[in-house]
């Protein structure tokens, strides 16, 4: 039981869990990404701009213009209408990666004729993918998408000059191979980048890689495509240091915040607040040009069955608008940053609160403890909230929060235990020999019971029976009856004493041993030492009485009592110890009770007890003495009938 109440074990069960957070596993991590989920979904990316317009084909416009895919013909004509409207980009969530099947020319390769019918009619049919080519040409504003794949295939050449600054490729995200977009149709486009997202755990999107490799060759993603042809720039340049890629550029003046594997944090706001369009309406020509007007518009699927759905912070959403969310923390400034040293902050806080929280909580109530954990875990959590929802800072308050948790949980157990355990050993070994409410006292705050002890002024008090040789040789045959007579002096001269504020140390056979001022304070214990003798005569005159008239012997007693400085204290070890005290005081007081007898003075009382009482006791001077161990007289004195 106890080594689960040690605080090793506390600091053994700080250290496992410091070690969990720098191993930094997945469950850490999904821990982490809720927290920040959490923040998207109760404090949004406020501002949004007015530069995006996702344009979404859905089943309506399916039901329209035919099954998908539709001919490169129909595309092109979208294409046309969205590029008259007056778009500044077009970027299409859409792979073309095959040959249009529905196209005219195409088309004749699903039927059976000869080679001279299939030339005569390919010289009278349009190739409906160069018409899409020839369409996108000539808007020259146009991005189109790539894929990956698991399957190694021959490097393809990107569109975009690649400048790598350091070690960069082994930082970032490695596929097999890529799908690229039909040869013909990235004549004259602007850019050509893949579209993916960086894998979570949880399958939650909340990152999009700037870069990914293919072997040793890098490729941009649709998102940094579209930030080199707004600037106009032929180039990416991405610098890796030895934590990961440190910078991202596409020109002096444009760059992309990412982390060490060159993934950028999407800052999500409320879907509802885009402009989103059907192909129909687009179709239509029906619309307010300002939706596409100097925009970047953003085409994808989003029929049931055909566009693929993926989650996010704000819920279920297409692969265009994750798109679009992406773009628009670009173009908005409002990244979410999270630096290469960000871990290795978060973990040296975390010891260091764990530390501190360690040392306190032991030292403070478990009704304090409370609001306290609450004020510290309450205080990283705001902290990190005000952080990401002012400067876009994504600090990590989870694990802290779990760590202290966990920290205080099991500190207030063996802190309670502990006090339990104490206040249990406290009742047992005073219980019988302290006043009911000075044991509850001492329960109720175990500090005042010091390991080691204490040097403080007390008063002193023995008590043994005279002649108590001849009353056991009355009792040969008898022991039992012996103890029960001892037994019911004692019990008498503890009430007295206990009742007077005392403390029983011992009892050593037939003497008792008490003192006061310890361990309540009691500024009149010299007072309460003297009245504790007086009532003890005034009881044992009592109980003789009873005796004698019982047959049994009568008993006679000597006290000496003594004040002086002495060490109180728990003697012993945390396991086992006993309340008691050591001094020449206490001495003293021993050698006042046996002189009583040749003093023919049932009290004995030391001159310091005498000289810094307060109290008008009716004091008689016997005589000054030497006592056994000393070589100075005392005076001594008794109390008069």
């Amino acid at each position: 039981m106890r080594i689960f109440t040690s605080i090793w074990m506390v600091i053994i069960v700080a250290v496992v869990l410091l070690g969990v957070r720098v191993n930094n596993n997945d469950y850490v991590k999904t821990l982490r990404y809720k927290t920040w989920d959490f923040f998207q979904t109760i404090h949004p990316r406020q501002d949004v701009s007015d530069l995006i317009t996702i344009v979404d084909i859905g089943e309506e416009d399916i039901r329209k213009y035919g099954q998908w895919p539709w001919p490169r013909h129909i595309m092109a004509m979208l294409h046309a209408r969205i590029g008259d409207a007056g778009a500044v980009m077009i970027n299409y969530n859409i792979l073309f990666a095959e040959p249009d099947r529905m196209g005219s020319k195409q088309y004749l390769n699903s039927f059976p004729m000869s080679d001279e019918t299939r030339e005569l009619l390919q010289k009278n049919l349009v190739d409906t993918d160069r018409v899409f080519a020839e369409v996108i040409k000539a808007s020259g504003n146009t991005i189109l998408m790539m894929s990956v794949k698991n399957e190694k295939d021959n490097i393809l050449p990107t569109v975009t000059q690649i400048i790598k600054k350091g070690n960069v490729v082994p930082w970032l995200w490695n596929y097999a191979g890529i799908v690229p977009p039909l040869s013909v149709l990235t004549v004259g486009v602007a850019g050509t980048g893949v579209n993916v997202t960086a894998p979570e755990p949880d399958s939650i999107v909340r990152k999009m890689p700037i870069l990914i490799a293919i072997g040793d060759k890098i490729y941009p993603s649709m998102l940094i495509e579209n930030v080199r042809a707004i600037n106009k720039s032929k180039r990416i340049k991405v610098i890796a240091k030895e934590h990961g890629i440190d910078e991202v550029l596409v020109s002096s003046k444009a760059g992309i915040p990412v982390n060490h594997n060159a993934e950028m944090y999407i800052n999500y706001a409320d879907p509802q607040k885009y402009v989103q369009m059907s192909a129909t309406e687009v179709f239509s020509g029906e619309f307010n040009e300002n939706k596409i007007k100097g925009r970047i518009v953003v085409v994808g699927m989003d029929a049931a069955g055909l566009s693929v759905l993926k989650y996010t912070p704000h819920g279920l959403t297409t692969d265009q608008m994750i798109s679009a969310q992406a773009l628009d923390t670009l173009l908005t400034g409002k990244h979410l940053l999270r630096t290469p040293q960000a871990d290795t902050y978060e973990i040296i806080f975390i010891g260091l609160l764990g530390l501190l929280m360690i040392l306190l909580i032991p030292r403070v109530s478990v009704l304090f403890s409370v609001p306290l954990l609450l004020f510290v875990t309450g205080g990283i959590s705001y902290a990190s909230f005000i952080a990401y929802a002012n400067k876009g800072f994504l600090v990590d308050p989870s694990f802290a929060v779990l760590y202290i948790f966990l920290i205080w949980s099991h500190s207030t157990y063996n802190n309670f235990a502990t006090q339990s355990r104490l206040r249990k050993q406290i009742k047992k070994q005073f219980e019988h020999y302290l006043d009911p409410g000075m044991v509850k006292k001492l329960q109720k705050d175990p500090s005042l019971l010091k390991l080691g002890g204490e040097t403080k002024s007390m008063t002193f008090l023995f008590s043994d029976i005279r002649g108590f040789t001849p009353i056991s040789e009355k009792y040969k045959g008898n022991p039992e009856g012996l103890t029960k007579l001892i037994n019911r002096f004692l019990t008498r001269m503890t009430d007295v004493i206990i009742k007077n504020g005392g403390t029983i140390d011992k009892f050593m056979g037939d003497c008792i041993m008490a003192f006061w001022n310890a361990p309540i304070e009691n500024k009149k214990h010299r007072e309460m030492a003297i009245k504790s003798a007086i009532e003890m005569q005034v009881a044992l005159k009592e109980l003789n009485t009873k005796l004698i008239a019982e047959g049994l012997p009568e008993i006679n007693i000597g006290i000496g009592i003594n004040t002086g400085e002495a060490l109180v204290g728990n003697m012993g070890s945390e396991q086992r110890f006993d309340y008691s005290v050591i001094g020449d005081a206490v001495n003293l007081a021993s050698r006042l009770e046996s002189s009583s007898k040749t003093l023919g003075k049932t009290l004995v009382i030391g001159e310091d007890t005498r000289r810094t009482i307060e109290t008008n006791f009716a004091f008689e001077y016997i005589d000054s003495i030497t006592v056994k161990g000393k070589t100075e007289e005392i005076k001594v004195y008794t109390i008069k009938d």
